[in-house]
């Protein structure tokens, strides 16, 4: 069960850090990356949570890839560059953007697992 969730911890690892080099390209200085990251993130997350897939898949796709992919330090780490930057604005938007695109993309993920 460990190797599953080493397998896709690493995928999502590796999704994570593509998608990162292509946001640090399209939109400079701003982690607009990060939140597509997490939000994107958290709508699988809550698809898969009401799949009632098997433990092995659950521990493949949603601990792993997800875990992997989705990343909670980055955008902390984000957050605090662009308060230390004094970019307020920025902060703002981007701190309070990823949360609520967490939150609905999560519900939307709930929502359309259920039916699933």
């Amino acid at each position: 069960m460990v190797m599953l969730v080493a397998l896709g911890a690493g995928v999502g690892g590796v999704m994570r850090y593509v998608l990162t080099q292509l946001g640090k390209n399209w939109w400079p200085g701003v982690p607009l990356a990060t939140l597509v990251i997490n939000a994107s993130g958290a709508f699988v997350a809550g698809f898969l949570a009401m799949c009632a897939l098997p433990q092995a898949w659950s521990l493949l796709l949603l601990t792993g890839v997800c875990g992997g992919y989705t990343t909670f330090s980055t955008f902390m780490t984000d957050a605090f560059i662009l308060l230390r930057n004094r970019r307020y604005r920025t902060f703002a938007w981007y701190y309070f953007g990823t949360t609520g695109a967490g939150i609905v993309t999560l519900t939307i993920g709930v929502w359309l697992g259920s039916l699933w």
